[in-house]
């Protein structure tokens, strides 16, 4: 799988998964992203990225062109690049230790859904509990609507991933 996160926001990019990553699978991927970022208006300054040997010269190349600088992370500090490692680890943890996954399709799917979940929905505690693509709603003052609160949960993915909203 190979992802992108944006560390202002914690939005997460899910730019694809493979069985057998190749040089040019991953170069394909980082034009994706261009792309993708250009049609959004986004620019993106700096990716941080390990020293695998998947990663070719023209990976860096086609980032550079569009004025992102490639960063490699030192041999062995994980820390480095602490955000990513963290959302690898609540990625296996919310959603691939819960899942069987079939084949390359599902694994897409699953992937997805937890894209949108993570960015739309998931709080985050690093951004004052906002959502990468969604803003905090109102708080809640008034004792009376307290109780008069009806919260909905909507399931993905069969019920491992849940999602609760105030009922309009």
């Amino acid at each position: 799988m190979l992802a992108v996160i944006e560390h202002a926001s914690r939005r997460i990019r899910v730019l694809g998964a493979t069985a057998h990553p190749t040089a040019s699978w991953v170069t394909q991927a980082a034009r994706n992203l261009t792309m993708d970022l250009e049609d959004e208006g986004r620019h993106m300054r700096f990716l941080i990225r390990d020293r695998d040997g998947k990663y070719p010269a023209l990976f860096d190349d086609i980032l550079a062109d569009v004025g992102i600088q490639v960063v490699l992370t030192g041999v062995r500090i994980p820390r480095m690049n602490a955000i990513m490692e963290r959302w690898i680890h609540s990625c296996r943890r919310e959603l691939l230790d819960r899942t069987l996954i079939w084949n390359q399709q599902h694994l897409l799917h699953a992937l997805r859904q937890y894209e949108q979940f993570y960015n739309a929905h998931r709080p985050h505690q690093s951004i004052a509990n906002a959502r990468p693509l969604r803003t905090l709603p109102p708080a809640v003052t008034d004792q009376a609507a307290l109780t008069q609160l009806d919260i909905r949960r909507r399931q993905r993915l069969g019920g491992i991933l849940n999602e609760y909203h105030h009922a309009a």
